[in-house]
């Protein structure tokens, strides 16, 4: 019976088609806290016993060393309009040593830990995207990763100590004009022949597109499609996809030319290669990494997603964090800070929890990866959502500087970072083929405790494999079904917790939540099986799901791993109670979508209903969100903290450090403040803005000489923060040169209008 099962199974294309780069894909790394979600019963007291990392102390004096050293050396607004990276910044990057973070100490690296690179990254980010990437790109996904892990012994003698001094800057091409997303479906590639003298080389032909680095690289990580008509490598014909080392001024070889990327310039352009003849010996791993690179790639993007997108995001939205919560304090209208009115004090709550909440969640994830977890779709979803919240953060930001966020120059905080948001959003895997193809396309089938073991035994013909694992399926969703039914009734309650206290509720929740989410898990897959590949906008909804609640249990990480800090509880509340609120949105969409038949119709009706009596979650309640944006609108340690290693400029002249002096000077001068106020609401003093009137509070007595100067050096800072930059017309238009280009005005005195 189950031998005819499996045959119409497999006519009928009931389980999803693996196709063999699925199958690396899905093979590559490990299932990590997505295998208990998926699986609908998940064991937080395990997940919270997972590791949440500190930085080394050697990493921590990096970061706050060389790192430092550098962010203060940067002249973004400079660098911003000539577009060039300064000799003497890319002279410190390598002589510091921050291109070899990733090396082994042996070939004259630092061999930091995943977490202490994605915390550098993270501070280096915000400051410029131009420095920034010369310390990512080589930090990520290419030459000297691949060769770590990969390389043969002479590579890595090599190539790892010239990669870790900064003699060699490497890029990673990849990305084809007809090969994005879809990477496997790339054209480039290299011929496999004998050359006169016998030797086997590698004939290259490709353009690659969108190559980080690559107008400046001396060497270049190409990712081709090998061919062996001779079988010279005894490997076949078609070898497949295989990465190869191309050295700058290589015959045929053409780097030097510039993409023009969105909001803050980086070095970004396309590599072409033309009949470009290398050695086999430049295929990273050797012969024996021919046809490889596929794999190679998987099992590094498996963690490495985690890594430096997520970072960049991260340190984005700490930056948002930083400099809103002081905007929405310095400035006034109507004579309070705007960070009293609800409209904008709405904006800096959720801009504080979620930054928490995302902060967490990198910690986290990159702890996971320095423990030996590559967990393919929980990096993919730190990807993709951290650069999403990131983008929706600045836009918040934006919002309530106002017009001070969209009149450009030196003083300008937050606009070059909301243009540049997109990036993160679309490089590494765009964020809508990640949502809807990766995180559950993969997820669903790798992380699920039967559905790869159902497949493969279909693939394989194995009959008692096939017996043995569905009925384990079909005996696991019929379990999940009544657990579902059991936690809907009592909102959670009978899922357990493993803390009491404020936060025990958000577990019972979140298990509530991954009950229902595994049982329309195997729904989907029973009722659609391979048609869930075409079917985006569900699995997006899926992914969704998913992510949110991982993204939940992340801010519940966090809090525990610190001690349970009582001033970050409404952070944490917020962030789960955010999260919860878009598990719900996106179940109801799952609901509302499904599609037909008698599951889609229960869904569509009986279903929906049920879910809108009884929710799992809304949006974070209005008192909540005050508590939340309390978070950062006073130079606490509170404030430090949920910013984090974000750098702010030492210049209190200009742009952040003005704008945080004023914020600090505020906050001392609060309590003189408050004796003013007090003493006009007892008729003592005039009415009009306290700030005003500290001299006649002192020369009444009712404040000291001290305090009074203190409101009024407090004052004067609050006005100059809100100023913006003004051009002349000599510096504000571009002149046209005579070989036809534009040359750019000078550099902006620091004039300014208020804002």
């Amino acid at each position: 019976m189950f031998a005819a099962l499996m045959q119409w199974m497999k006519s009928r294309r009931m389980l999803p088609q693996i196709s063999d780069t699925e199958r690396l894909a899905l093979e590559a790394g490990t299932v990590w806290i997505d295998g208990p979600i998926f699986a609908g019963k998940p064991d937080f007291g395990r997940m919270l016993a997972q590791p949440y990392g500190r930085l080394r102390p050697e990493e921590r004096a990096f970061l706050e060393g060389p790192v430092e050293e550098l962010c203060r050396m940067v002249d973004r607004y400079g660098i911003g309009r000539t577009r060039r990276m300064p000799d003497e910044l890319l002279a410190f990057i390598k002589q510091s040593g921050m291109m070899g973070l990733l090396i082994p100490k042996e070939y004259g690296g630092r061999d930091f830990s995943t977490l202490g690179i994605s915390t550098i990254m993270a501070k280096l980010a915000p400051v410029s995207a131009t420095v920034s990437t010369f310390v990512l790109i080589p930090n990520s996904l290419g030459a000297a990763e691949l060769i770590k892990h990969y390389g043969t012994a002479e590579q890595k003698a090599h190539y790892l100590p010239r990669l870790a001094s900064g003699e060699y800057v490497p890029c990673f091409g990849l990305t084809e004009p007809t090969a994005g997303s879809d990477a496997a479906s790339i054209k480039g590639e290299a011929l496999v022949f004998k050359d006169a003298d016998g030797a086997l080389k590698l004939r290259l032909n490709f353009r690659k597109r969108y190559i980080t680095l690559a107008p400046v690289a001396d060497l270049a990580t190409i990712a081709c499609s090998l061919h062996d008509p001779q079988n010279l490598l005894e490997k076949g014909e078609q070898v497949g996809i295989t990465c190869v080392l191309i050295h700058k001024g290589a015959p045929g070889f053409s780097n030097g030319d510039h993409h023009d990327p969105i909001g803050s310039p980086f070095y970004n352009g396309p590599l072409v290669g033309k009949d470009v003849v290398v050695p086999v010996e430049n295929i990273v791993g050797g012969v024996g990494g021919a046809g490889q690179g596929w794999r190679m790639l998987m099992e590094q993007l498996a963690g490495g997603r985690m890594v430096s997108l997520p970072a960049g995001a991260v340190g984005g939205a700490r930056t948002v964090a930083a400099v809103t919560g002081a905007y929405s304090m310095v400035r006034q209208q109507f004579g309070i800070p705007i960070g009293r009115m609800e409209g904008v004090e709405d904006k800096v709550g959720k801009i504080a929890a979620l930054t928490y909440m995302m902060d967490g969640a990198r910690i986290f994830g990159c702890s996971a990866v320095d423990a030996g977890q590559q967990p393919p779709v929980v990096s993919a979803v730190l990807k993709a959502y951290t650069t999403a919240l990131a983008r929706e953060l600045v836009i918040d930001g934006m919002d309530v500087f106002a017009g001070a966020g969209i009149m450009q120059g030196p003083n300008n905080i937050l606009g070059m970072g909301y243009q540049s948001s997109p990036v993160g959003v679309t490089v590494e895997g765009a964020n809508i083929m990640t949502r809807t193809l990766i995180i559950f396309g993969q997820g669903a089938t790798r992380c699920h405790p039967y559905a790869l073991k159902v497949v493969q035994a279909v693939e394989q013909g194995d009959v008692a494999a096939f017996r043995a694992n569905l009925l384990g399926w079909i005996g696991h969703f019929a379990l999940n079904i009544g657990r579902a039914a059991v936690r809907y009734l009592t909102r959670g309650y009978s899922a357990g917790t493993p803390v009491g206290g404020p936060t025990a509720r958000y577990y019972r929740r979140l298990g509530w939540s991954a009950t229902r989410f595994a049982v329309l898990t195997d729904l989907a897959m029973f009722a659609l099986g391979g048609k869930l590949k075409v079917r985006g906008k569900l699995t997006g909804r899926y992914a969704d799901a998913l992510a949110w609640q991982l993204l939940g249990f992340c801010a519940l990480r966090r809090w525990e791993a610190e001690g349970r800090k009582q001033e970050d509880l409404p952070l944490v509340q917020y962030a789960c109670e955010y999260a919860l609120g878009q598990v719900q949105d996106a179940f109801a969409g799952i609901y509302a979508n499904f599609g037909g038949g008698l599951p889609g119709l229960w869904l569509r009706t009986v279903g929906l209903l049920a879910l809108r009596i009884n929710p799992l979650g809304r949006a974070p309640a209005d008192a909540l969100s005050h508590r939340a944006a309390l978070a950062i609108q006073s130079p606490s340690e509170q404030y430090r903290r949920i910013v984090g290693d974000s750098f702010i400029a030492d210049d209190e002249t200009q742009g952040a450090g003005r704008l945080l002096k004023a914020f600090r000077l505020l906050a001392e001068a609060e309590p003189a403040l408050n004796k003013i106020r007090a003493a006009q609401k007892a008729g003592k003093l005039k009415r009009g803005n306290p700030e005003e009137l500290a001299q006649d509070a002192a020369n009444l007595g009712l404040v000291g000489g001290e305090e009074a100067a203190l409101v009024r050096k407090a004052h004067a800072a609050r006005l100059e923060a809100i100023e913006v930059d003004v051009f002349t017309p000599q510096q504000y238009f571009a002149s046209v040169r005579a070989d036809g280009g534009l040359e750019l005005g000078g550099m902006p005195p620091r004039r300014a209008a208020a804002g």
